[in-house]
């Protein structure tokens, strides 16, 4: 009889409102929590299992491990309860059905969707062994579809908890008994490979629409898993390719060390895939080696089969045999002492230079107090990475790896993870004005608060820094928060006024916002997929006192992206020789390459968004050919041709004469790409040369601003990350 808890609330905060699943251990229910006011799910383990010691032990420190887990395609637990009289886990609400009724709905799954899945499938498997945790219980039954073709894997754990024998196949395997590994079968401890045997049975019914093996009694499948070779994909459906049955036959070998070792293992083996679906690998399992189960022996006298035999003819067959058998065991003493000669030569006890195996750190929570005190023979050289699916400092990737013998005092290179961006707090702030500080911190992403001490303390001018917590060159995560302590204005010279927050508001209407207080105004433009093109993204300042006529800059949405190509065809110029084409688009160099000069005519595609970009072909760094193109008509229009005569450059030479002329280099330091480039071009510099990720700012550049360049000089323009 199922409890039914529909209706009652759970520790005055779980609403339960329907059931959505039974199971045989459990029942789930959906729910509503009140206090978080989300819909979740919640398993209720069934009273019977309640009286089960071992079981509540297992549950309560297996649930705690299950509850680290964070990926997106494992469904998160939010809650777990372990009362007396009653124990549940909470969980994620999904929406969708699983895995198995859509095998069903489907018949046979076009492979690359599957691959899709299984590798969605993998990943999760990876995260999840990766903290020591094996589901066990690996069938699509416990696999969940999102309509977006999503994946998340539910039941970690809840087959181990229902295990109270390890070694046992109890009725907890009946209803998962056709994707169960060999060794699960034979009940022997199973690991992570059990997880992959599993993985490789789901994908072999996909791709077939059939399970590998089928029999009207659960014990005979289980049999077969032991000792039967499954049909080969292929021979089911010869869509398949031949790579793909490899990797899914691989995946279900029934000896352990001849299947995938590790979940990223197999991924590495579909990512090859996905590149090239006709790849075939170097290994071929057409006949899987079945493990043979052998009964256990309980009646000593069915273990030797009587014969008559004559007694001195055996004595002297074993007189016979001695001399060779001695032979054999001085050989293997010259064998075993002479490997274990060159195990202790090999490790550095004979010759002094003894070496260390270097431990597992993948996974481990790094602390350089502890790390230091526990592993003294080692040095660690840590490098930081952003993941926000990892446990901040918990270790990604080591080199050397894990078993390595190396020499004590071998530095191990570590990757760690942290949740968000660490940044510096720049240096030379205590002493600098204090809009500059705030214009510095706020470009770098942080948040800023600000704090006044009065003129009598320091005899240093108004606004002048003399704190800044937590301190210059401190690392702390991109968006904190800085406290900066300045000389208080209030000395009637200047007027401090809070910047109000535009940010939503039209470009006008922001104008007008921001000169009523009393500031001047200046405007970017970006592209956005969320702000109405018009309509003001940020502003700096926003909620922070400045003095009276500072400036502001807002930065106002230009609409969506919209990237069209267009395609430009032009003539090569003739000489017989090879020579250096390249195409630049607004001064970013698109394409180069090495080609005969030999007069014919080349077509190429570019892509961009402006709406009069400037493209320019240069051979030897000679322009050859400009045009001016408009990426917001549909399709994309080319005009304002123009081509330029030829002659093999004996001397670098612009490719304009016209920009010879110098002019100050401007400041494009903080700026995103769109702005620096507007910034340069509209300062008459074309030859702009970009680096760094697409939606970051300016780090450096190079003339650095106020100096003297020729227009044509290329600038080079390095961006780095975007402050959040």
């Amino acid at each position: 009889m199922i409890d039914n808890y529909v209706g009652k609330r759970l520790d005055n905060q779980y609403e339960i409102l329907e059931i959505i699943g039974v199971g045989g251990m459990a029942v789930v229910y959906k729910a509503y929590d009140n206090i978080n006011d989300r819909i979740v799910a919640v398993k209720i383990l069934r009273e019977e299992f309640l009286a089960n010691e071992e079981f509540r032990r297992r549950f309560k420190n297996e649930s705690k491990a299950i509850a680290v887990l964070s990926h997106p395609n494992i469904v998160k637990v939010y809650d777990v309860s372990y009362g007396d009289k009653l124990q549940y886990i909470v969980m994620e609400y999904v929406e969708g059905i699983t895995l198995k009724e859509y095998i069903q709905q489907q018949g046979v799954i076009n492979y690359r969707e599957a691959v899709f899945f299984v590798m969605q499938i993998l990943r999760a498997l990876q995260h999840a062994h990766d903290k020591g945790i094996v589901h066990r219980d690996i069938k699509p039954q416990n696999i969940m579809l999102l309509e977006n073709g999503a994946i998340k894997v539910t039941d970690f754990g809840i087959a181990r908890f229902s295990r109270s024998d390890t070694r046992t196949m109890t009725d907890s395997t009946i209803g998962s008994v056709h994707y169960i590994s060999p060794e699960q079968a034979r009940g022997d401890v199973a690991d992570d490979k059990a997880d992959i045997y599993s993985v490789g049975v789901m994908f072999y019914e996909m791709l077939t629409g059939k399970l590998p093996f089928e029999s009207d009694s659960t014990v005979s499948v289980a049999i077969m898993q032991l000792q039967k070779d499954p049909v080969m994909p292929r021979e089911i459906n010869s869509e398949i390719p031949v790579g793909l049955e490899q990797i899914v036959i691989r995946a279900m070998q029934k000896n352990i060390h001849d299947r995938y070792q590790s979940a990223a293992e197999m991924l590495l083996d579909l990512e090859e895939f996905k590149r090239n679906p006709s790849i075939t690998f170097d290994y071929d399992y057409k006949s899987t080696e079945p493990t043979k189960y052998i009964p256990t022996v309980t009646d000593s006298s069915q273990a030797v089969e009587s014969e008559d035999y004559d007694e001195d003819e055996d004595t002297l067959e074993q007189k016979n045999r001695t001399i060779p058998i001695l032979i054999g065991i001085i050989f293997a003493l010259i064998v075993v002492l002479g490997g274990g000669f060159a195990v202790l030569y090999n490790l550095g006890y004979i010759t002094g230079d003894v070496k260390e195996k270097v431990p597992s750190f993948v996974g481990k929570i790094y602390s350089e107090e502890e790390f230091v005190a526990a592993y003294p023979k080692f040095k660690f050289d840590v490098t930081e990475k952003v993941d926000a699916e990892k446990t901040p400092y918990e270790i990604i990737s080591q080199d050397p790896e894990d078993g390595t013998k190396v020499e004590a005092g071998t530095t191990v290179k570590l990757i760690v993870a942290i949740n968000s961006e660490m940044k510096e707090i720049p240096s030379k702030l205590v002493g600098s004005d204090y809009v500059s500080v705030v214009t510095q911190l706020t470009q770098q992403g942080f948040k800023v608060k600000e704090k006044t001490v009065s003129k009598d303390e320091y005899s240093l001018d108004s606004g002048t820094v003399v704190k800044v917590s937590p301190s210059e060159g401190t690392r702390v995560a991109v968006g904190s928060e800085i406290t900066i302590e300045y000389v208080s204005y209030d000395d009637g010279d200047t007027e401090l006024i809070k910047v109000p927050d535009v940010t939503g508001l039209t470009e006008s209407g922001a104008r007008q916002a921001l000169s009523s207080s009393g500031f001047t105004v200046t405007v970017n433009q970006e592209y956005s997929d969320s702000i109405k093109k018009g309509y003001v993204i940020s502003n700096t300042f926003a909620g922070t006192k400045i003095p009276k006529g500072s400036a502001v800059t807002i930065t106002v949405s230009r609409g969506v992206l919209v990237e069209r190509n267009a395609t430009v065809s032009f003539n090569l110029p003739y000489t017989g020789e090879s020579g250096n084409v390249t195409v630049t688009l607004d001064g970013v160099s698109v394409l180069s390459d090495n080609l005969i000069l030999d007069g014919s005519k080349k077509t190429i595609e570019v892509t961009g968004s402006e709406s009069a970009s400037v493209l320019r072909i240069f051979v030897d760094s000679t322009l050859i050919y400009k045009c001016n193109i408009n990426f917001t008509a549909s399709p994309a229009k080319v005009s304002n041709i123009a081509t330029y005569s030829y002659q093999k450059p004996t001397e670098a030479t612009s490719a304009d004469d016209s920009e010879n002329e110098t002019s100050p280099v401007p400041s494009v330091i903080g700026m995103t790409r769109t702005q620096a480039r507007n910034a340069l071009r509209s300062s008459g510099f074309t030859n702009i040369s970009f680096s760094g990720p697409n939606d970051g700012v300016v780090t450096t550049q190079s003339p650095v601003a106020g100096s003297s360049a020729s227009k044509s000089s290329e600038i080079t323009v390095i961006l780095g990350e975007k402050p959040e």
